[in-house]
């Protein structure tokens, strides 16, 4: 049986035809749709873990029982992840385990641009990239066989266009593997420096191994054609360079790409008359091929910089080419990314965006568009959980250089969980008086609203305990007086807060609890409703525009709210003082 899938469900597949009983993940786009996918399927048991960390501790923990796990993430995860992959690259499996890292070259929805192939030779372990969807699945069951078989984790790259691209592929039956028993062995899973020692000496071992594996893999293979150029390649820029030269080339292409194979490399290049490498991002394979003695052109025209696409490797080799003429003439206007029309953020950033000395810490969501016009409110954006984290570094510096200035550093309700908790201790344990704003919109709402621990309910769908952050951030030591809960469509609720908040000598923390105005159920109870301008009232004023709200617009010279886009959530309403915006529709 055939089927059109992305990437991303393709590896789901493939893990579920692989015998996997076990999978984690923390929601990060390109990575998301994988565990989704994955807890379609009943055999195996998926989770949304709390942070990456998590996600590949438990994933070792189930490998070390002896179940085939899988845990995936987009490429900044596997920074957090980094620590346990370390150490786990000498302990081993048990049961196959192999880590899904999904970059993003380009940067279509990531603060860097970082290739975790490097990761691979860091933590001496195995990594294998596929280049469509069909290899995805394949390559997937490949992992988890040469895990068990080489005592090794294997990670699983992958790239923003192989997650997202679909393409046929062949299914097949779920192959049941069962679990592998588990026997107590202290020297090989407990890591303290004398059973490390030893582990490493087996790990380059192993490396030695799968070099061998690697020169003789069907995953690494040539392809011959024009010898005149040879191209050796990995992952999507193998199909883009198949696009732009076709037979008028030779391929060596790279799919099990660490170790990488030397001696199928020196056999390609000694048969070619120029070689190249096509890879995006870092000059992973050029390096190594240079490392080798070998002349090869790569980075010298190929961009290090973005996606690599078969127009950019075309103007690459044969220089600017004409327009595609079948290009159509249409200017497209250009749409800046905006906070949805009654989006939750919103009252609270337009709140703190009435003082003009404080400077706002931010974290990776949809709160981060609280940098754009007209809010204009935050200054920095790091990593998910800096959001508190940096504004206690600027507390302590603008203390130091007695600046004015009040310091709030914002975070969502699934960053908070993610990496949000221990910033807030390090608040109240060293005594900086921020102003932590945890916005709980009872989602995780830019990768796709994904349950968290906050929201109630598990990946598979199970309902559960709510982890409620009002209890965790008194429990961490921030007085009760210093806690303030509101909603944030209450205008005169969230500006008192936040008046506290700025007179506030010790740490202080706003809640602000009110659902993405995405979620289905929060549309339904809202549709038919929205607001209009009485433009018998309006004197132009604009403060409504103020607010940011894409739903509000001039239009002829006049103030207007399009009620297709508005959900009435009234934050403009309270913001006119005039009493020009009233209600419409099925209220």
């Amino acid at each position: 049986m055939k089927k059109i899938m992305s990437g991303n469900e393709a590896i789901a597949r493939g893990a579920w035809e692989a015998g996997c009983t076990f999978a984690a993940a923390y929601p990060g786009t390109p990575s998301t749709e994988i565990l989704e996918n994955m807890a379609q399927y009943k055999e195996i048991y998926s989770e949304w873990s709390p942070n990456e960390k998590v996600a590949v501790e438990v994933a070792c923990g189930a490998s070390i029982a002896g179940a085939r796990a899988l845990c995936a993430m987009k490429h900044v995860g596997l920074n957090v992840a980094a620590d346990p992959l370390f150490t786990i690259a000498y302990e081993g499996a048990n049961g196959g385990l192999v880590i899904v890292s999904a970059d993003d070259p380009g940067m279509h929805s990531s603060q860097n641009e970082q290739d975790n192939r490097l990761y691979a030779p860091h933590a001496k372990v195995a990594m294998i990239e596929p280049s469509d969807s069909q290899e995805c699945k394949e390559y997937i069951k490949y992992a988890f066989e040469i895990s068990e078989k080489y005592d090794t984790p294997v990670l699983f790259r992958i790239t923003t266009r192989i997650a997202h691209s679909k393409g046929v592929v062949e299914l097949s039956e779920r192959q049941e593997v069962g679990f592998k028993e588990y026997e107590k062995n202290v020297a090989k899973y407990v890591m303290i420096p004398g059973h490390a020692r030893v582990k490493h000496v087996e790990v380059e071992e192993r490396l030695k191994r799968l070099k061998e594996l690697s020169n003789n893999t069907p995953l690494n293979r040539i392809e011959w054609g024009d010898k005149r150029i040879g191209i050796v390649t990995s992952g999507v820029s193998y199909q883009y360079a198949k696009e732009v030269f076709g037979d008028n080339a030779s391929y060596l292409k790279i799919g099990f790409s660490y170790p990488l194979p030397d001696d199928l490399i020196r056999k390609f290049a000694a048969e070619v008359e120029k070689l190249y490498v096509i890879e995006e991002n870092e000059p992973y394979l050029e390096n190594y091929i240079k490392a080798m003695g070998i002349s090869c052109i790569g980075k010298d025209i190929i961009p290090i910089c973005g996606e690599l696409n078969p127009d950019i490797i075309r103007t690459a080799f044969f220089g600017k080419q004409e327009k595609d003429k079948y290009k159509l003439n249409v200017a497209v206007p250009s749409r800046p990314p905006v906070l949805c029309p009654g989006c939750p953020h919103r009252g609270i950033f337009y709140a703190v965006s009435k003082y003009k000395d404080i400077v706002a810490t931010g974290d990776i969501g949809c709160y981060t568009l609280g940098m754009m016009p007209p809010l204009n409110v935050t200054d920095t954006v790091i990593c998910m959980g800096a959001g508190i984290s940096a504004a206690i570094g600027f507390e302590k510096v603008y203390k130091m250089a007695n600046r004015k200035g009040k310091i709030f550093g914002f975070v969502g309700d699934s960053t908070f969980f993610h990496s949000g908790i221990t910033g807030l201790i390090d608040a109240v344990y060293n005594q900086s008086p921020i102003v932590a704003v945890i916005l709980d919109n009872s989602i995780t709402a830019m990768t796709g609203h994904q349950e968290n621990p906050g929201t109630g309910k598990t990946l598979m769908g199970e309902i559960t305990q709510v982890v409620d952050i009002y209890s965790i951030v008194k429990a961490v030591g921030v007085k009760e007086e210093n806690i303030r809960v509101v909603d944030p469509y209450d205008l005169k609720a969230t500006e008192e807060a936040v008046k506290d908040a700025y007179n506030a000598t010790e740490p202080f923390v706003i809640i602000t609890k009110q659902p993405c105005a995405l979620i289905k159920e929060v549309q339904k109870k809202r549709a038919g409703k929205y607001l209009v301008i009485n433009q018998d009232k309006c004197v132009k004023c604009k403060a409504c525009l103020r607010t940011g709200c894409p739903a509000i617009s001039i239009r002829d010279g006049k103030v207007v709210i399009d009620k297709n886009m508005c959900n009435a959530c009234s934050v403009c309403q309270q913001v006119c003082k005039f009493d020009a915006i009233e209600k419409g529709g099925n209220f």
